[in-house]
């Protein structure tokens, strides 16, 4: 008989994966879920995802991709044909002059962002990120080993950054900004003027800008505006971009970068030994997507603005509850300074915490997003369920005393 062995138990995780937490976005859908599957009505404010359906010829474009039996592997990076419907609604809609070869095709709009830093930054590269910040870009960055450099933006502004913030805050170390417009939680709009601004600035410094495009379609005045349409920008501009929620499309988890060749090759390398290449049916729906009809946006936008102009005045309603006007995306960020240090909650992930177990609603906190007053509500979700959640959180509030 072979003897019987003792294991030696193995050492720990990574040291780099204890740089990174898990997505408090994913934890607070992940809890609200639990608590779904044990019979509780809760309404989700949490998740960052359209409530419509995909559009039907984007469906019927991947069931004829399965009846082709398009079903193998594609190049890493993508189709050709999926890298041209990239570039060629980019150039419809903002005038750029992209090549195939200076596009990669991602699993998802993060996978993009995730292959930029791991790419670009070295150890001590620092990243500007304007603050609140979407909750992935300071785990990315401390991921790849850079240093986030935040920088704060006033809310009584509506959280609106310009160029001379960033400029503040450059250093000969700086690597990357990244500029997330429409902001994701905040909505707040970088004025197309002060986005250009921002470019020279860090062009004449040799800084890479990254623009975090995924919510440029969802804007409620004005039109989109990308900062890759100034002219000779390529060289330092970096696009990040995702079919996700232009064409509700989330979970067919489809995304781009558009940037110089050179990077893009690099970034291909990576994801050759990761992911390998996004999914064939997914890139053959994303296609139809970006080369059909384009009606189902101003549809979704002008719904998304109804919910904005309820959700916000009914915030405001609220006992020491204050909001800013978000000018794009789909998220509220309401400040409730003046409803915490009561009942014992002492901070946005007290609130929240005790929202969901008590009023059983979700909604991601502040603290995620850079911010210590604040949490953060989705409204792509239905009026019905705007209301049934914001009359809880009304309730809840004025529980606490």
């Amino acid at each position: 008989m072979t003897p019987e062995t003792t294991p030696i138990a193995p050492g720990p995780t990574s040291d780099r994966i204890s740089l990174i937490s898990v997505s408090s976005t994913m934890k607070v859908m992940n809890d609200a879920d639990v608590l779904r599957r044990e019979g509780v009505d809760v309404v989700d404010f949490s998740a960052g995802e359209p409530d419509f359906p995909t559009p039907d010829n984007i469906k019927q474009a991947a069931i004829r991709a399965l009846d082709a039996n398009f079903t193998k592997y594609t190049p890493a990076g993508g189709t050709v044909e999926t890298k041209k419907a990239v570039v060629d609604r980019h150039k419809a809609e903002f005038g750029t002059d992209y090549k195939p070869s200076e596009c990669i095709i991602t699993v998802g709009g993060k996978h993009v962002l995730f292959n930029y830093t791991q790419a670009l930054l070295n150890p001590g590269d620092e990243v500007i990120i304007p603050v609140p910040y979407w909750v992935t870009y300071k785990d990315i960055v401390n991921y790849a080993g850079g240093k986030c450099v935040f920088v704060e933006t006033d809310e009584a502004e509506g959280f609106n950054l310009t160029a001379e913030m960033v400029e503040k805050a450059i250093t000969p170390k700086t690597r990357i900004v990244i500029v997330n417009s429409p902001s994701n939680p905040s909505g707040a709009v970088m004025s197309n003027e002060e986005f250009e601004k921002l470019y020279h600035i860090t062009a004449k410094l040799g800084i890479y800008l990254l623009t975090d495009e995924c919510y440029s379609h969802f804007l409620y005045e004005g039109n989109p505006y990308s900062v890759a349409s100034v002219a000779n920008s390529k060289p330092t501009v970096l696009i990040a971009g995702t079919v996700s929620k232009t064409y509700a499309m989330t979970g067919w988890r489809i995304g781009y970068g558009l940037a110089p060749e050179k990077i893009i090759q690099a970034m291909l390398k990576l994801q050759s030994h990761s992911t390998s290449n996004p999914t064939s049916i997914a890139q053959k729906a994303a296609v139809e997507a970006l080369n059909g009809p384009q009606d189902s946006i101003p549809g979704m936008l002008a719904e998304y603005r109804k919910r904005r102009d309820f959700v916000i005045p009914r915030l405001r309603q609220i006992p020491g509850v204050t909001c800013s006007n978000p000018a794009g995306a789909f998220y509220a960020y309401p400040n409730l300074r003046g409803a915490l240090n009561k009942g014992g909650i002492a901070t946005p992930l007290d609130f929240a915490n005790r929202l969901l177990k008590e009023a059983h609603v979700a909604v991601v906190p502040g603290e995620a997003f850079g911010t210590n007053d604040h949490v953060r509500l989705s409204y792509a979700t239905s009026m019905h369920e705007l209301e049934r959640g914001l009359d809880r959180i009304h309730k809840f509030v004025e529980s606490l005393g």
